[in-house]
């Protein structure tokens, strides 16, 4: 059972016994570890309701909690507020029962399928840096989840349908002719604007783009045949990006557009045939009375354009429908950025409207907000162009494996250069993961690859601190008990105790930052600790059972990095 719900649980019986059964306990830990470990907030409105004196309730309710197994000490503060102080004992015994590989973390009861929508970019270019937020968070979101026993679906809906493909099929065509169509695919970013400005400055070139578009849509095998080659260069370009980030996308894992092409029309006619679209101008639209404009007008949910033409939001309804029905999701989430936070809406409303997306089913748009530069404009190159994503991670590997040999000059240069991926793709990583998504943020080289303060560096050379006592302590009794005296003795057992209901809050409310912020505290406590209590000069007892302790917060970064998609290294 998880550390909250042991305490809960003791304080559920308290509230029942003092005849508040009724009413919410409010359970934080402690703001001060002067006054206690957590504090209890839920007894004043009970009281206000009840029309009791707080402070006297308070105190009905801290008399019934101490000398338990569980809490020591509950004491009445302020207008009523009650400050528990937990049994070491008890702290020692549940941090026994992690000295295993897996930390004790329990699975969950009522696994879930959660299909999550990420990364998802538009085959037509290659990734640059605004596909990052996306590809990380999702990605972190998919290790919690699974790492908590629920069976997760990745799901890549990358961009690799409609018109622009007709465009690119064309040039592909005329470079094909010209005899150096391998080399134009080599880089899909120049291939495209190549493309781009043929089609504006050549009226003969945009017709023939506009025919391959139909015979593209009207499935003709040769024009087919050259759009999966287009789309393969693509992926191979999407997926060495992957690898080099450490994701655990794969090309099993890619549903394109193209795969629900042949669902759009019975998608758009079953939402005729229930009422809820209508012709408007020729268009097929949903009017949703839940959005509604200023002007008291219901929105236009656009489904196909006049013409017969589809659009995102006929595929994306195709998509809910295919992973509700035939990947049997349970909840649904799209990390995608901030700006379709509208889109999501109206989609899962009239996914919501059809029957397509029943009510016991958990439908929910992760929104992230942008990658600033240090200029407060969207991270750009110096020229203002995108920024390709695998010019970055090589600038970050570069940087970082720099960073290395300046501190240690007579590193081997192989070693240098795996440290330096570890600690540039780790630093790219957890800069965006420690900050909460819904926020923009800048991206600032010199702040991401520092070993001071909240940065994976930190926490990286953490980890292999811990090991080098382990190092340095060569035999020991790994059996030993755990015996918690001093004060950061308790409170690093006490911070290592909430690993379980950190992780359970990511994956509830799918913010991975709350398990950043958590490691930099687990971090931060041991260097104190460390600071504090010697370890390897200390007696034999207290040396083992600070060993244990050690190990335990060695494999909580271990694995806390580990779901962040962040390596670690034993020596740095």
């Amino acid at each position: 059972m998880k550390l909250h719900q042991r305490i809960t649980a003791e304080i559920e019986a308290a509230f029942t016994q003092a005849g508040l059964s009724e009413h919410p306990i409010i359970l934080q830990p402690a703001k001060n570890t002067d006054f206690g470990d957590f504090q209890i907030n839920g007894v004043m409105g009970a009281a206000k309701k009840l029309k009791q004196n707080p402070r006297e309730l308070a105190q009905k309710v801290a008399d019934t909690l101490v000398n338990n197994a569980i809490i020591t000490h509950a004491e009445v503060a302020g207008p009523g507020f009650i400050n528990l102080r937990l049994s070491p004992e008890f702290l020692a015994q549940q941090l026994q029962a992690a000295l295993n590989p897996d930390l004790s973390i329990q699975k969950t009861e009522s696994p879930q399928t959660v299909v999550i929508d990420y990364s998802s970019p538009n085959l037509a270019k290659e990734m640059h840096v605004g596909h990052l937020r996306s590809s990380i968070i999702g990605d972190s979101l998919n290790r919690v989840l699974s790492f908590l026993g629920h069976r997760v679906i990745a799901q890549n809906h990358v961009g690799d349908w409609g018109t622009q493909f007709g465009m690119l099929v064309a040039y592909l065509v005329a470079q094909q002719q010209a005899g150096n169509a391998d080399l134009a695919l080599a880089d899909l970013e120049i291939f495209y604007r190549q493309a781009k400005v043929r089609f504006d400055e050549d009226p003969a070139f945009a017709d023939t783009a506009r025919d391959y578009v139909v015979k593209l849509q009207s499935g003709d095998e040769t024009v087919l045949a050259l759009w999966r080659r287009f789309v393969s260069a693509s992926l191979q370009h999407a997926q060495a990006v992957y690898a080099e980030l450490g994701l655990l996308l794969t090309e099993q894992d890619v549903m394109g557009e193209s795969t629900y092409n042949n669902q759009l029309q019975e998608t758009v006619d079953e939402l005729q045939a229930k009422g809820l679209a209508v012709d408007d101008d020729g268009a097929k639209v949903v009017f949703l009375d839940e959005f509604k404009n200023q002007e008291g007008e219901p929105a236009a949910f656009i489904v196909q354009k006049k013409g017969g033409g589809f659009l995102y939001s006929s595929t994306d309804l195709a998509c809910i429908r295919y992973r509700v029905n035939q990947l049997k999701a349970n909840r649904l989430l799209y990390v995608v950025d901030a700006r379709q936070s509208l889109h999501f809406a109206e989609l899962f409303t009239v996914a919501r409207k059809a029957d397509w997306l029943p009510e016991n089913i958990a439908a929910e748009h992760i929104p992230f907000g942008t990658m600033m530069g240090k200029d407060g404009k969207p991270f750009k190159t110096r020229s203002g162009d995108t920024v390709k994503l695998v010019d970055l991670l090589n600038e970050a590997i570069e940087r970082a494996a720099a960073l290395v040999r300046s501190k240690n000059p007579n590193l081997p240069e192989t070693d240098a250069q795996h440290i330096g991926k570890v600690v540039g793709i780790g630093a790219i990583k957890y800069a965006d993961l420690s900050k909460n998504r819904t926020s923009d943020y800048v991206f600032d080289w010199e702040q991401m690859l520092s070993f001071e303060g909240n940065t994976a560096p930190y926490l990286q050379y953490a980890y292999t601190r811990v090991q080098s006592v382990f190092r340095k302590a060569e035999t020991w009794d790994t059996n030993a008990a755990i015996v918690l005296t001093e004060p950061l003795e308790k409170q690093l057992a006490l911070e290592l105790l909430r690993f379980e209901d950190v992780l359970q809050n990511v994956a509830d409310t799918a913010y991975p930052h709350y398990l950043a912020t958590y490691l930099y505290q687990v971090a931060t406590l041991f260097s104190r600790f460390y600071e504090v209590c010697p370890i390897l000069k200390a007696d034999t007892q207290a040396k083992n059972s600070r060993l244990q302790l050690a190990k335990i917060a060695a494999a909580t970064l271990k694995q806390g990095l580990a779901l962040l998609g962040i390596e670690t290294l034993e020596v740095m």
